[in-house]
């Protein structure tokens, strides 16, 4: 990856710094940022609502502001991009941060970073009303509601609450509101599911101590990275076998169209291709042949039956030869995703033809159903196979797949990609372990011959 002069000058003086001792993790985050980029954001007013009840201890209260100040360093901050507010609760509400009071990161994170805890009784209900009525108001600077700004809220807590929460989650969610559930240590996890918004998976999380919150960041990156402008080729391979059965083959139909619901489908945005496979392949329609979502869904609803057998790995070949070649619709440069559904074991080949897909950089999504092999999906399916590789015994459970397969269109080197600073982190740590000890040995080297001299 190029990073240009001013990410290697950062590096330098983080260099620099460590020869010192001074370099922070936050020095780190920082330089990873500028040289990885941050997150292109779909504008949002996103508001956290933590506990800070007496159960939640002052050590675990600043690994909780520790995790959203890290939530907040991936997100792209500004007036007219990611807007962050934060309520905080015990046996009252709070209002710390609204969301008109930072229009730039480091103020925001500064304003986090002097949050007291509470130390009182646990009002969830009373905390999500008043998210509801004020932190998602116009006047405490959130945007009027629209499909183009999302409205999302994020709630941390450890204990059951001591209010009702059905009812006032329910509304904030029928008003717009995303709601993720955070639990930790001995929450009530009915309660979470009360409060979250649907697919339940999806919006609840529990960690069994504030310690390892941590680990959430990077989901919550990632939840908020919007790559929808990215040009992404993506090709449906459909098992037409006659074990599918003709009303459940309505249903995949379906499913595919639910994905498409998810793609930013366009001429210089996402391109969908369908293929159906059964003892021999049909190509029902390449790439870029519809570029707008109706069109594209009315195609789907179109396709015939074969209702034969199940070659899989002929299917696979084609995708390799034909579905992404040029001459087929696909674009040079473009993010290549292949989704192979199947109900049932291959009869021919599939190892080689699914390991040359993963090679040449296509990101595989393998999806099963009923008498789907499992160890053949997860040959199919890229890495990490647990974000890749989908499976459930009842055709009517498959939209419960779509909900959960999102596709992540960002290419490595984009601006947009949000496990791009995780890694990148990762690096320069490694980096300046190293050079930390290096120049602690030079030290130690001058230091003798100083010595010697005197």
């Amino acid at each position: 990856m190029a990073l240009g002069w001013l990410p290697v000058v950062s590096l330098l003086l983080l260099g620099m710094r460590a020869a010192h001792g001074t370099t922070t993790a936050i020095d780190i985050q920082n330089a990873a940022a500028m040289a990885a980029g941050l997150c292109n954001t779909k504008p949002t007013d996103l508001v956290f609502i933590i506990d800070s009840s007496r159960s939640v201890r002052p050590s675990e209260f600043e690994q909780v502001k520790v995790f959203l100040a890290k939530v907040i360093e991936g997100l792209d901050v500004g007036p007219d991009t990611t807007r962050v507010g934060v309520i905080n609760y015990a046996s009252r509400v709070k209002n710390e941060i609204s969301l008109k009071a930072h229009k730039a990161k480091a103020g925001l994170t500064k304003a986090v970073g002097k949050i007291e805890p509470l130390s009182t009784g646990t009002m969830t209900g009373l905390a999500i009303q008043f998210a509801l009525n004020v932190a998602f108001s116009e006047a405490e600077g959130a945007r009027v509601k629209s499909k183009d700004v999302s409205k999302v809220a994020i709630i941390v807590t450890d204990g059951r609450p001591q209010d009702n929460v059905r009812e006032v989650a329910a509304k904030a969610r029928e008003a717009g509101i995303e709601i993720f559930a955070i639990g930790v240590g001995r929450v009530d996890m009915n309660t979470l599911k009360m409060m979250a918004s649907e697919p339940l998976e999806e919006h609840t999380d529990y960690v069994e101590s504030y310690s390892l919150i941590e680990k959430l960041t990077k989901k919550f990156q990632e939840a908020f990275c919007a790559c929808s402008n990215a040009a992404t080729d993506v090709v449906f391979l459909i098992d037409g076998s006659k074990s599918v059965r003709p009303e459940n083959f309505e249903l995949v139909k379906k499913w595919i169209n639910q994905i498409v619901d998810k793609l930013d489908v366009g001429e210089s945005k996402a391109h969908v291709g369908l293929v159906q496979y059964s003892s021999t392949v049909r190509q029902e329609f390449p790439l870029g042949r519809y570029n707008n979502k109706k069109d594209l869904k009315e195609a789907v609803k179109k396709m015939d039956y074969m209702e034969r057998g199940t070659m899989t790995g002929q299917a696979l070949r084609f995708l390799l030869d034909n579905s992404f070649a040029p001459s087929q619709g696909a674009r040079p440069g473009v993010a290549k995703v292949g989704i192979v559904f199947t109900d049932g074991r291959s009869q021919d080949y599939i190892g080689e033809a699914a390991r040359k897909a993963k090679e040449l950089g296509f990101k595989m999504y393998a999806v099963g159903v009923g008498n789907a092999v499992e160890d053949e999906l997860r040959e199919i399916a890229s890495e990490p196979i647990a974000d890749h590789y989908f499976y459930t015994a009842d055709f009517k459970a498959m939209a419960s797949i779509a909900k959960k397969l999102t596709i992540n269109v960002c290419q490595e080197e984009d601006p947009c990609e949000c496990d791009s600073i995780v890694k990148f982190q990762k690096k320069v740590e490694d980096a300046l372990q190293a050079l930390t000890k290096k120049l602690e040995s030079v030290t130690k080297r001058i230091a003798a011959l100083e010595n010697k001299i005197v």
